[in-house]
């Protein structure tokens, strides 16, 4: 019976504890229910997945300023200021778009020109880039209650670290203003040459167009190639404030000059410019201060034997001077094409997106008065008789309020730019950031003005760059214009007739050019000023079956080409399989070449038959 009475005691117990441990596991259970609802509540306040590593010092926004070229330079240096400093990197504000009015709001900013996912996850390993500051964050930044720095023309990294860094540990987050372009010097120690390698993986990589703008370049170079023939891309480098910058002035006409003058006058104000106003444009053209004009870059292709039916893409937002400037090259070889010859006006805009309306700032005609109003202004007049009114003044239609030659000739100054103009400069971005693509594909490429000794970066210059990092057998040409102006300054008399030995000397130099000595020469002048415009040797590697370079270093011992170590074997295989695909047979291959160094004038004769049946071969709307 003492036996019973105890196992009734012991299930007793044991049912009250079961009891208790399930309201504790309840209890514990709606305490964790609580605190995930909890948790979900301010998700505003926890960044996406790949926002910044736990341990870092803080965030870098950016705001850039300038045309394409500045905005691509400026972008990968800004990155590799952030891996530097071990900060998150919040997307870059692109000034250009930021204050037009009315462009598609489809695309903000950085949208407008680049795909914003595919730049954050192809660095996810390098750098952490957010697409915004977090919500605290935002709102002091709108305070303005975090420092901004806007760094020199080629910043030291030592200045990063000394200067910006402990402001940016101290306020968490700092501001930098990019002016010129280059934000970060160009050729960095030997100890951060992973640095450089990050450049290239930004630049060629990461930084992809968005999708419309890819798929339109494509077309075009398809567009381009429709005929079986190679293309050859051309860009003249005629910017009014490089120009401006250099004193070309001279080596224009009329209006043109006036305007280049007054540009620099602008720059000499601000400090841009060191120089006076007026300089000898004739001795600067020949010191290669002034770019190659369209009608000598025609004569230098005949030298070089290309035929007149050569297609050629015009590659470029902006050229000085206006269709005006290409009507002697246009003369030399008809099939000079640009973006607008090539798309339907339908599918350039839809590549700007639906834009918003602007207000016409054309003038308008006064209201018209009442008939109590012109009563009290007779008797206002004055006595009779009186001479008759002037005529009504010749009313202003709205192309002639737009650009320079609505104000040029009433006004000695420069209004500010309209909300038109503003939506232009935005446009520009698209399409040089289309030719762009068209231009790194070409067969061949020509530069009207690279390597122009200002320190800014230049459109040309970051294609041969790219060029010559993705395919460096293409042709590049890299004239020395020095030598080019030399070469015509012979010729001044009969330049569209010259003698055979100076056909042979102008061939000779742009062939070598073209070359690895052409190559090394061009790396001398233009890697100090932009690392994108020389990626080698530090972007490039060997295969064990290439052939070996002999190194060429510059005068501070640095390797300008050659000496690459060799590449992973991740990558060799890659090569030979991406080998293997291209010596597959393809449905349109190429029946022509470029023209080689012994074309015969014969030959230029059939070419000029059949020039006219290869301009009705070239539909635009193919």
């Amino acid at each position: 019976m003492l036996l019973k009475s105890k196992f009734k005691l012991a299930t007793a117990i044991g049912i009250v504890l079961s009891m208790l441990s399930l309201l504790v596991h309840l209890f514990l259970a709606n305490y964790s229910a609580g605190g995930i609802t909890q948790y979900n509540i301010h998700m505003d306040d926890v960044l996406p997945i790949w926002a910044a590593p736990i341990m870092h010092n803080g965030f870098i926004y950016a705001k850039i300023y300038g045309g394409f070229e500045k905005i691509q330079s400026s972008i990968c240096d800004l990155v590799v200021v952030a891996r530097l400093l071990n900060a998150t990197l919040v997307i870059p504000e692109i000034q250009a778009t930021t204050r037009a009015k009315g462009i598609s709001p489809k695309f903000k900013s950085f949208s407008y020109l680049y795909d914003e996912e595919h730049f954050i996850a192809a660095l996810l390993d390098d750098v952490a880039i957010v697409h915004g500051l977090p919500k605290d964050l935002r709102e002091a930044r709108k305070r303005i209650k975090f420092p901004t720095v806007s760094p020199k023309n080629s910043a030291t990294p030592e200045y990063y670290k000394t200067e910006v860094l402990p402001r940016l540990v101290k306020s968490k987050v700092i501001g930098i203003i990019v002016n010129g372009g280059n934000c970060l010097q160009s050729v960095l120690p030997a100890s951060l040459e992973e640095l450089q390698r990050l450049r290239c993986r930004v630049a060629y990589h990461a930084l992809k167009f968005r999708p419309q703008i890819q798929a339109l370049g494509n077309q075009i170079v398809g567009r381009l190639r429709a005929s079986g023939r190679p293309y050859m891309a051309y860009h003249p480098g005629l910017l009014r404030d490089t120009l401006a910058f250099h004193g070309c002035a001279e080596l224009f006409q009329d209006i043109h000059t006036e305007l280049i003058q007054y540009r620099r006058n602008q720059m000499i104000k601000r400090g841009t410019v060191k120089e006076l106003l007026i300089v000898d444009s004739v001795s600067r053209k020949m010191g290669g201060s002034c770019p190659l004009m369209p009608e000598e870059v025609g004569i230098l292709l005949q030298a070089l034997g290309y035929p007149p039916n050569t297609i050629i893409f015009l590659a470029g937002s902006e050229t000085f001077g206006g269709q005006r400037m290409l009507i002697p090259l246009r003369a030399m070889y008809a099939n000079l094409v640009d973006r607008t010859s090539l798309c339907s006006q339908r599918e350039l805009s839809d590549l700007l997106g639906p834009e918003g309306p602007l207000a016409s700032d054309s003038p308008h005609p006064p209201p018209p008065k009442s008939e109590k109003e012109l009563i009290e202004e007779w008797k206002r007049a004055g006595p009779r008789p009186r001479p008759l009114p002037p005529p009504p003044a010749r009313p202003f239609y709205a192309h002639e309020k737009e650009g320079w030659y609505g104000w040029i000739g009433e006004n000695d100054t420069e209004p500010d730019p309209s909300p038109i103009e503003f939506r232009r400069q935005a446009h520009r971005l698209i399409w040089d950031a289309l030719d762009y693509l068209v231009s790194v594909e070409a067969d061949a490429f020509f530069p009207g003005f690279h390597n122009d000794g200002s320190g800014w970066p230049d459109y040309s210059s970051l294609i041969m760059g790219h060029r010559l990092y993705q395919t460096p057998s293409a042709i590049t040409y890299r004239p020395d214009r020095n030598i080019v102006a030399a070469l015509f300054e012979n010729v001044s008399d009969h330049r569209y007739h010259p003698p055979r030995n100076w056909t042979i000397a102008a061939r000779a130099h742009l062939n070598k050019s073209a070359n690895v000595e052409g190559v090394v020469s061009s790396a001398i002048l233009s890697k100090p000023v932009s690392f994108l415009y020389h990626p080698l040797p530090e972007c490039s590697c060997r295969t064990a079956k290439s052939v070996s370079v002999q190194p060429v270093k510059d005068s501070h011992g640095r390797l300008l080409f050659g000496g690459e170590e060799e590449c992973p074997d991740s990558m060799v295989r890659s090569l030979a399989t991406v080998s293997t695909k291209n010596n597959e047979p393809q449905n349109e291959d190429y029946e022509g070449e470029l023209p080689e160094d012994d074309s015969s004038p014969d030959t230029q004769q059939d070419s000029d038959s059949k020039s006219s049946e290869q301009d009705e071969e070239m539909d635009p709307d193919d």
